[in-house]
């Protein structure tokens, strides 16, 4: 089955419920939710996100899978900061939780920055986070994102990955979310050589370990590292190369998650509107 959806909202009387509605209003089959607001630490109680109610609607509509994304402010990449990395593992830890509580088994993380220590050490303060987290238990797998590379940004290359993957103890409990405009900004070329961006993932890290697509076009060029996400066919990736991506059969079975800007409102151009509906249906036909 294609999946393919997009970030949802999480607000409101009907919380989770109106996030499972938000999806299917755009002919959606698949969807991303945060568990709280991305920016801060503020979270409902799981009591109060209408969870029965949601899966009841997914059930009825055959969604059966969604991904949550962790929030911004983890950063397990901090070696300078005590206070900063002590926050991204406790609050992590919550968000697996969470997670699991709501119904996914796929929670997207970025991985981390080195605030100027290198990537060495980000890439081990990562690991130290992950080891303390993870466990043969660990309800959920941790899908660690591809970065665009801005700033002191880790997970740019697929080599930084592997090394996380390898000084792991629980790598079992990882996984792989693959954003096309991260790839794109970091140095991949996405819209010419797809299939050889995945022979180089499987040779690293194994086709299997990729959990989720976020599919989204760049404002900038090739190799910009810098992380300013376009409309499908608006910018510099290019539609075809993305609806490949999305229909490769590799991926068949990967859910895939829009993640691209609100575009002015036809009826008042003041107001931004969502465009997941129209760029489901053109992947959908292919056009």
């Amino acid at each position: 089955m294609f999946l393919i959806g997009s970030h949802v909202g999480m607000s409101g009387k009907e919380m989770f419920l109106g996030s499972v509605k938000e999806a299917l209003s755009y002919d959606a089959n698949t969807f991303m939710v945060y568990t709280g607001a991305p920016q801060n630490t503020r979270r409902k109680d799981l009591s109060e996100l209408k969870i029965p109610e949601a899966k009841a609607l997914m059930k009825e509509s055959g969604i059966e899978q969604f991904i949550v994304h962790a929030p911004y402010i983890i950063n397990l990449g901090n070696a300078v900061n005590p206070s900063t990395y002590e926050l991204a593992v406790s609050f992590l830890e919550k968000e697996i939780t969470r997670s699991a509580g709501m119904g996914s088994r796929i929670l997207v993380l970025h991985p981390g920055s080195h605030v100027g220590e290198g990537a060495q050490i980000g890439i081990k303060k990562i690991v130290e986070g992950l080891n303390q987290i993870l466990s043969a238990d660990t309800p959920v797998y941790i899908a660690l994102e591809t970065m665009a590379g801005k700033g002191s940004e880790i997970g740019s290359r697929f080599e930084e990955l592997a090394e996380i993957y390898d000084k792991t103890v629980h790598s079992e409990k990882l996984r792989v979310c693959m954003d096309t405009c991260h790839m794109h900004d970091a140095g991949y070329d996405v819209t010419h050589d797809f299939d050889g961006i995945l022979t180089a993932f499987d040779k690293l890290l194994g086709i299997s370990q990729i959990a989720a697509v976020h599919l989204n076009d760049s404002k900038n060029p090739q190799g910009a590292h810098k992380d300013r996400h376009a409309n499908l066919g608006d910018g510099c990736i290019g539609f075809e190369a993305l609806s490949y991506v999305a229909h490769h059969p590799a991926l068949e079975t990967v859910p895939k998650i829009l993640e691209t800007p609100y575009l002015p409102s036809p009826e008042d151009p003041k107001k931004k509107v969502p465009p997941y509906k129209e760029e489901i249906q053109r992947l959908r036909e292919k056009v």
